[in-house]
């Protein structure tokens, strides 16, 4: 941005955390303004939720931080879900529904997440997108609040955030389920920030692990895996514990009632890792599930679209499958594309995987990865029938039945789906859920269903399998339109105010891209060091996708020991191809108003 530019005013189909008030950008003047474009299945928006946390403690009588939800999912499109999930995240300031994009187009958001900075005069000030900005953002609320208590035009005092009522149930948006030797249930009660072994009906409380507070010591948990006999024995510890938003791993003695910290660094993952790593010293991204395969413990590392093995006696981890990037490719473990793997459970040689973003369900076998239900990021649906044609909705769990077949929690549509491998057809088994999350299997053969919106377990009663018709959909953003032929991509990226490109440990820049379908890039698909690339679009493909990974490491500047930053985004960008289209397309990273 070289111009000052009003911010567009603030419209959507309704707000929360307000108290039933509608905001104006005019009811802000005078504080610093935040926008978050967000939508709630978007891990990397999860993570600028907590990254966020800080700056809304530190600032809260200057700034004011307001969520824009622009969903992608269709279900995310329901006002009620939305609201469940600003209570599920802890969001504790306003949120805008951006049902309908109005606002997602009227500030150019072209990524989740995006974030605009509104100074306190009304005028835009920055854009960004993707994570890694907290320090910057820091710095740039820092000179803003300088300057504008400075001209008179800052004012301090509370914010227009209005808390919910509390609520009061069993469990709070649990997540995942396991069960113990002793036939009772183990759930991770995500947004309680806790774990509960529950009696084997699923009904009654038999004891709390952790505070129920944020951060003592578990935050929003997830996966949970009882390990062999006797590795525990050996590790000192029965059950692994996925801490989401910690980023690590905990050991919880069921006897001892101990709580053991046993990997993760608790920062979030910001480079590759090569080979093998002492556990405790390893940065992990939001483990979502947990398995035993292969004889180690298999982790869906949903922050960063990969899986990941950890070893619990000798305390180390490792990349087992994934490249970081967010997509749909099947192959040979290591060099296979995943988005956002959400759920885990073995079944004979099978590793079956819900890989959440592209809605699809995955197994691993010898080594290879397979889909078996799932189109990509952007194409989801309720429709049962040959696997090839079936459609899922951000499915989180998967459970494995001795019998081959396997049951999907298939999130979004508040179904239970099963998928046949003898006759390679997915049905529907139940539906009318409330965002079941994970589905449990016991020793007798019972299924129980983690129905995380309804906050409770629901034994599911067999039944006749279902097939739905049902509507496939696509995620409707506004695409950009490019010329055929040569195109210049332009990530845009300024340093934060007190920092600079890092390259003490090699370029600073990385710039990936890929397509879908692949035949629309003619030329430029593949990865440098700079973030401006010459792409040649086939003008035989009419639509499709620029999927665009740009990452940024800077430093500290003046500073005895400077820290360091990355800042990363993935981008899947819709493009339609037209004669007058522009030779341009330019995608913010980190920019700033230059007047």
């Amino acid at each position: 941005m070289t111009a000052r530019v009003r911010a567009p005013e603030l419209r959507g189909r309704g707000w929360l955390n307000t108290g039933g008030r509608n905001l104006t950008l005019a009811d802000l003047r005078g504080k610093i303004v935040i926008l978050d474009f967000w939508t709630y299945g978007c891990i990397n928006c999860l993570h600028v939720l907590d990254e966020l946390r800080p700056l809304e403690e530190k600032y809260g009588d200057a700034l004011v931080l307001i969520g824009v939800h622009s969903p992608k999912f269709e279900h995310e499109r329901d006002h009620q879900a939305l609201l469940a999930a600003v209570e599920r995240y802890g969001v504790h300031h306003p949120v805008i529904d951006d049902a309908d994009m109005h606002l997602w187009q009227q500030y150019a958001a072209k990524a989740w997440p995006t974030l605009a900075v509104i100074d306190p005069t009304g005028y835009l000030v920055a854009s960004m997108a993707g994570e890694g900005h907290a320090e910057g953002l820091s710095r740039l609320v820092d000179e803003l609040i300088a300057k504008h208590a400075a001209d008179g035009t800052l004012h301090r005092g509370d914010g227009p955030y209005v808390p919910p009522p509390p609520a009061d149930t069993l469990l709070r948006f649990p997540g995942k389920a396991i069960e113990l030797p002793s036939g009772n249930l183990l759930v991770s009660d995500t947004a309680r920030h806790s774990i509960v072994e529950l009696t084997p009906d699923g009904e009654t409380l038999v004891r709390r692990f952790g505070s129920g507070e944020r951060g003592a010591p578990f935050s929003e948990p997830q996966g949970l895996l009882l390990l062999p006999p006797e590795v525990a024995s050996r590790v000192g510890y029965d059950v692994l514990v996925a801490d989401t938003v910690h980023h690590q791993l905990r050991g919880l003695s069921l006897t001892s009632e101990e709580i053991t910290l046993v990997a993760g660094t608790g920062k979030p993952w910001r480079s590759a890792v090569d080979g093998t790593q002492p556990a405790l010293d390893a940065d992990l991204s939001s483990p979502w599930d947990l398995a035993w395969f292969d004889d180690r413990v298999i982790v869906a590392m949903a922050g960063i679209h990969e899986l990941w093995w950890f070893d619990p006696a000798e305390a180390t981890v490792g990349v087992y499958a994934g490249t970081t990037v967010e997509a749909l490719r099947d192959g040979p473990i290591p060099d296979v594309w995943m988005a956002q793997p959400s759920g885990l459970s073995v079944g004979g040689d099978r590793l079956w995987i819900a890989d959440s973003e592209t809605s699809a369900v995955r197994y691993i076998e010898g080594g290879v990865m397979h889909t078996v239900v799932g189109q990509g990021l952007f194409d989801f649906g309720h429709i049962d029938g040959p696997a090839k044609q079936a459609l899922l909705q951000h499915a989180l769990g998967v459970a494995a039945l001795p019998d081959g077949s396997v049951l999907i929690a298939d999130t979004y549509n508040g179904a239970v789906r099963h998928y046949d491998p003898a006759t390679d057809v997915v049905s529907t088994v139940d539906s009318g859920l409330a965002e079941p999350s994970d589905i449990l299997v016991t020793r007798a053969g019972a299924v129980f269903v983690v129905e995380s919106g309804a906050h409770r377990l629901t034994r599911l009663a067999p039944g006749v399998f279902k097939t739905v018709t049902g509507e496939r959909h696509r995620t409707e953003r506004p695409p950009s339109p490019v010329a055929p032929g040569p195109l210049t991509l332009d990530v845009i990226f300024s340093p934060a105010p007190g920092q600079k490109l890092d390259t003490q440990f090699g370029p600073s820049t990385r710039l990936v891209v890929s397509a879908s379908p692949p035949e629309l890039l003619l030329d430029g698909a593949g990865s440098t060091t700079e973030l401006s690339r010459a792409l040649v679009i086939n003008p035989a493909v009419a639509t499709g996708v620029l999927q665009v990974v740009a990452q940024a490491a800077t430093c500290d500047v003046d500073e005895e020991f400077p820290a360091c930053h990355l800042t990363r985004q993935d981008w899947g960008v819709p493009i339609v191809v037209t004669p007058d289209g522009p030779a341009r397309l330019p995608l913010i990273l980190r920019g700033m108003d230059e007047s």
